[in-house]
């Protein structure tokens, strides 16, 4: 891949809103990483079992090691699309994380409620 420093050095702006976006990405990775942790080790109370606290924390820690593992690549696709003139890449992350905390809360409410139903 292109390191990112091929073509014209693009205005400063448009390569500091592209850092902005990496970061922005790294701490949505941080807070699923956070939040999948606590619901492992806290959820006791609203899930019950240590295999329903897992079903349901263990995918937003993976989701958070893809962000951050993509994230920097993302920023130097876009560095070199910033650099060439070409178009921005097409990324798939937001689908991604979008799909994943949906399911995750599906299961997180259903988990919940048969919880609270089997009291």
């Amino acid at each position: 891949m292109d390191d990112g420093r091929t073509g014209i050095e693009p205005d400063a702006r448009f390569s500091l809103a592209n850092e902005r976006t990496f970061l922005a990405w790294n701490r949505t990775a941080l807070a699923l990483l956070a939040g999948g942790l606590a619901v492992v080790q806290f959820a006791d109370d609203a899930l019950g079992s240590a295999p329903a606290r897992l079903v349901v924390g263990l995918p937003l820690v993976a989701l958070s090691g893809v962000l951050a593992a993509t994230s920097h690549r993302r920023l130097q696709a876009n560095q070199v699309a910033l650099r060439t003139g070409g178009a921005l890449p097409r990324s798939t992350l937001p689908a991604l994380l979008a799909a994943t905390i949906a399911g995750v809360a599906a299961v997180a409410t259903l988990l919940a409620v048969v919880q609270a139903v089997t009291e």
